[in-house]
């Protein structure tokens, strides 16, 4: 699934083709997505000009001076930047074609992502999102007094929308061996300095993630079709019964709240 680094990938390599071009023609090819696609989107956005191009946790947010469209790429949806007159392939759900014959495309094989629209740029699912990990407001003062009498592991806390945005399995995992925090750890056993560590670590590893251009494990590509490279730099995600890095034990993976995740028993007491 697409996280927070891949969808902060996705709208900077979006910025240069997309900003103060003029929109020719929608065109919804299959629109069963998670939401069926507007399809009022065909006439909304004739001759709109994209005036922003932002990121609220894991949404993708195309602004217009008429409203914004919000766009999730759910478990396997990629953007994709072609000139228009490349073929469609399989799974092309979505496509705005501009003026300048560039066509911005969306591909998703699961069909678990969605574009919708708001007029007034105020997206339901916005609402009552958390902080975002990188920003001032992500720091221990918001943190650390939410964890006191929380029985949730540490792991499945970073991990929900309502107290941090976007901080995927793939990072919190990561985020918690650079900590040496046990991810089975409950949230009110964390103390005051654990939890300013795993506050830094998620900043640095989701900042590394970001540079090298996300995480491609199996569906992520930017907007040219190329991988990421973070996946290079994973230190316990993905390498159960591999040797850690630092002590040179093995890496366990077990379930946690139906998602996979790894770690080191020995660094991660």
């Amino acid at each position: 699934m697409p996280e927070l680094p891949e969808v902060e990938t996705t709208k900077n390599g979006l910025i240069p083709h997309l900003l103060n071009n003029i929109i020719n023609e929608i065109k919804i090819h299959y629109p069963s997505l998670r939401y069926p696609i507007p399809k009022k989107l065909i006439q909304i956005l004739e001759n709109k000009k994209v005036i922003a191009i932002n990121r609220r946790a894991k949404y993708l947010l195309i602004e217009f001076d008429c409203g914004s469209l919000l766009i999730h790429l759910g478990m396997s949806g990629s953007l994709k930047v072609l000139n228009k007159k490349e073929p469609l392939i399989k799974h092309d759900h979505f496509e705005i074609i501009f003026k300048n014959n560039q066509s911005l495309r969306l591909n998703d094989p699961r069909r678990f992502g969605f574009v919708l629209w708001q007029d007034d740029k105020q997206h339901q699912q916005l609402k009552n999102l958390a902080p975002e990990p990188l920003s001032e407001e992500f720091n221990n003062n918001y943190l650390f007094p939410l964890l006191k009498n929380k029985n949730k592991s540490i792991k499945g806390l970073i991990m929900e929308q309502k107290f941090v945005v976007g901080v995927g399995n793939i990072y919190a995992s990561e985020s918690l061996f650079l900590s040496k925090i046990n991810p089975t750890t409950k949230a009110k056993d964390i103390s005051k300095k654990q939890s300013q560590l795993l506050i830094k670590n998620i900043k640095t590893t989701l900042e590394k993630a970001i540079k090298a251009g996300g995480t491609t494990l199996k569906d992520f590509s930017n907007i040219e079709g190329k991988a990421g490279y973070f996946s290079q730099e994973l230190k316990v995600y993905g390498r159960e019964n591999k040797h850690c890095f630092l002590c040179n034990d093995k890496i366990f993976k077990i379930q946690q709240h139906g998602r996979a995740t790894f770690y080191c028993p020995s660094c991660q007491k």
